[in-house]
């Protein structure tokens, strides 16, 4: 192309052949011919443009003449705008005119026909006059307008519909204390559902035409390839929405109906639960303090994802966090910062993992270490070590229950013996609705539930069930509470995983003994207390190892 347009130039008399010469021989230098004409100062940038214009067949627009309305330019959202540097100019014939500064960005008007779901045609215009009209209609990147309202100002009511949409989804999801936002393309439309209390609800529908700008919106905020339609992609958004900070991370997958997406939100205002508040019994909570008073050894926290770990072993780390007692964090990613505890981001890509972390972490001499999660074997012995030599180091498995936590370790490859002499005790735990105050219903149960819960029949025992009002919008739960399953090392029992038992035998030993005090157990109780109702206890107790007739007597 370089080629024909200093021809171009020469034949139109905007210079002579020994300019262009000149021009050429510049190039050599690594700049293009565009930028050796223009710095030779032989030609402007308008006629410059206007030959390219010509040479690509593409309109040229003079963006010093004229005015562009408001309407147009609400159809482009400021960022999109900034980002891909492009001016939304009129509508004609049906089609919007954007100015570009590049012949080669016509890719361009193909993604904003997705975004704006209408044709897109380009028009060209010099570089330095698109630089100031951008920052004169959409206000300049360092100054106040509407595009930093994705950046948290509550103001989108300026902005594109689709910005609207997408900051009212987040202040809907805050307002019913979704944790994550499920976007879900079919043929019929979106889907947008709300995972509350952990449960999914569908709250909107929108039509099929708003899929791609709506997902394109999105992954312009958690700064990912928007062109890219075929690979899953992770990013993150950070929004203020109603004066409260989110952090969300952002996963999006493509499906046969186009991409899908789940955001989870992370509210950082949110205060951190402390220990006298998880809804440990009093029993329970006596227990994990004596164990927090622990010099060294292994603490480990278990349960799937979403089932409440960090949000105990931060409850953990805040009572341990004391002026002499130096606290050390490995964690993937850091959902909450606390003062005075050192926390570290594993980052996979430069080679911070969290057995590396956790080596350099026993040089700073910690007393209490955190390690986000224990995968694989490499983490596992440097957390056995730095257990037996005097730190107190918490860690989360993702096991069923809280003996399966000793046999998961082995199989990661740890000899039974450092098992047996590392670990002081798991907890394991899992996530259930709490019954709503305001309408739960009290009734006498059957001697059926009761067995299930491991109860004897009793006169006099009440349980309850899930009404539904306006304050928990029908669904009778309000919240969650966790239900613990706690296990203590003793000596018999570290005897048994030294030998390498198999895990039958150190549950039933462990529950013979005391050591161990089921989930089920747990679930009894709160459910004679009013907290939850069986129906919740079974459907968390029943997915992990538990036996109804193992309960809680």
């Amino acid at each position: 192309m370089s080629q024909d347009l200093g021809e171009y130039l020469v034949q139109s008399g905007a210079l002579s052949e020994a300019q262009l010469r000149e021009a050429r021989s510049m190039e050599r230098s690594g700049l293009t011919l565009q930028e050796a004409l223009l710095r030779q100062g032989r030609v402007d940038e308008a006629t410059l443009f206007r030959a390219l214009a010509k040479l690509h067949g593409m309109p040229f627009v003079d963006l010093t003449k004229g005015r562009i309305a408001a309407e147009i330019l609400e159809r482009v959202p400021a960022d999109v705008a900034r980002d891909q540097g492009l001016l939304p100019l009129m509508e004609k014939q049906g089609k919007l005119v954007v100015a570009v500064d590049d012949p080669l960005k016509s890719i361009v008007a193909d993604q904003l026909q997705f975004l704006l779901g209408g044709e897109v045609v380009c028009a060209l215009a010099a570089p330095s006059a698109l630089r100031q009209a951008t920052a004169q209609y959409y206000g300049d990147a360092g100054g106040t307008s509407v595009a930093q309202v994705m950046g948290g100002d509550a103001e989108a009511s300026d902005d594109a519909p689709i910005v609207r949409l997408v900051s009212r989804m987040f202040a809907d999801a805050l307002e019913d204390r979704a944790s994550d936002i499920h976007i879900e393309p079919s043929q019929a439309g979106v889907r947008i559902r709300f995972r509350v209390d952990g449960m999914l609800r569908e709250v909107a529908e929108h039509p099929v035409h708003l899929a791609s700008s709506l997902l394109s919106r999105l992954k312009i905020m958690a700064k990912m390839d928007i062109a890219e339609k075929r690979k899953p992609q992770d990013g993150r958004i950070g929004v203020q929405i109603q004066g409260r900070d989110l952090d969300v991370r952002v996963s999006v997958l493509p499906t046969g109906h186009g991409e899908t997406m789940v955001m989870r939100i992370l509210d950082r205002s949110a205060n951190l639960i402390p220990l006298s508040e998880l809804g440990f019994d009093e029993s329970d909570e006596t227990w994990f303090r004596r164990i927090l008073d622990r010099p060294n050894g292994i603490v480990l926290v278990t349960g799937p994802t979403g089932s409440g770990k960090t949000t105990t072993l931060y409850a953990a780390l805040r009572e341990l966090n004391r002026q002499d007692v130096k606290i050390i964090t490995a964690e993937d990613p850091v959902e909450y910062r606390i003062p005075g505890i050192n926390q570290v981001q594993v980052h996979g890509k430069v080679g911070l993992s969290f057995a590396r972390i956790l080596k350099a972490m026993l040089r700073c001499a910690p007393n209490v270490i955190l390690v986000g999660e224990t995968r694989d074997l490499e983490t596992a012995e440097t957390a056995i070590q730095a257990s037996l030599t005097g730190h107190l180091v918490f860690t989360t498995l993702h096991t069923n229950d809280a003996a399966s936590a000793l046999t998961r370790l082995a199989d990661l490859g740890i000899p039974p013996f450092l098992v047996s002499a590392s670990v002081q005790a798991v907890l394991a735990q899992r996530l259930v609705r709490r019954l709503c105050p305001e309408c739960k219903q009290s009734y006498e149960p059957e001697a059926e539930e009761l067995r299930v819960l491991g109860l004897q029949p009793q006169e006099g025992l009440r349980l309850h069930r899930p009404r539904g009002c306006r304050a928990c919008e029908g669904s009778g739960y309000r919240g969650r509470v966790a239900l613990y399953e706690r296990l203590e090392m003793d000596n018999p029992l570290r005897e048994l995983c030294f030998r390498g038992a198999p895990l039958e035998e150190l549950r039933e030993h462990a529950l013979s003994t005391g050591a161990l005090s089921p989930l089920l157990r747990d679930g009894a109780r709160k459910a004679l207390a009013g907290t939850t109702s069986v129906q919740e206890v079974l459907r968390v107790t029943r997915a992990s190892h538990h036996h109804s007739n193992e309960g809680a007597a």
